[in-house]
């Protein structure tokens, strides 16, 4: 049943990054909900599934971008692997420490796919770290944050956690 509710997120996730995002973007800027996702789901239900998911997420969004398959696989499903060991290893995982992390984790990310798309010269790349990179992982940051904060604020955590524990 996991499976058939973690495909339907995926494809639910990869349509609104295609068809809605472009239109909801701040100063050209949009956040990358897939990574946001496979974040908030490494971190609440483990490392595995964050994996998983992450590099399903991956493949999937990487069918529709200019992004190379490897590392859009590969950063999105570090990033889920690494959510899930955080959530076990962090006594209490807060709003604001999600946001750092994923700060962390998009900027990583975000420099992958530069580094992927082989600027011309160190100027095309601060250009592209400062008016693209950084904003992004901002963004990425706060709506990961709020997502949370929802999660956070209604749910009780603790019991989730529980149930992931072997």
């Amino acid at each position: 049943m996991k499976i058939v509710v973690y495909v339907c997120a995926v494809a639910a996730l990869v349509a609104v990054q295609i068809t809605m995002l472009p239109y909801i973007s701040v100063w050209g800027v949009k956040p990358d909900i897939g990574l946001v996702a496979v974040c908030l789901i490494g971190l609440l239900a483990g490392e595995l599934e964050g994996l998983l998911v992450g590099l399903f997420m991956g493949w999937a969004m990487s069918l529709f971008s200019a992004v190379d398959l490897g590392t859009s696989m590969v950063a999105k499903g570090a990033v889920g692997f690494l959510a899930g060991l955080a959530g076990r290893q962090v006594a209490q995982v807060t709003p604001l420490v999600l946001i750092g992390g994923l700060v962390v984790a998009s900027t990583v990310a975000s420099l992958m796919t530069m580094w992927s798309l082989k600027p011309n010269d160190q100027q095309d790349s601060w250009w592209m770290i400062r008016t693209i990179l950084m904003p992004q992982a901002c963004f990425d940051a706060v709506v990961g944050g709020l997502c949370y904060w929802v999660i956070w604020s209604r749910v009780n955590l603790d019991r989730l956690a529980e149930g992931r524990e072997v």
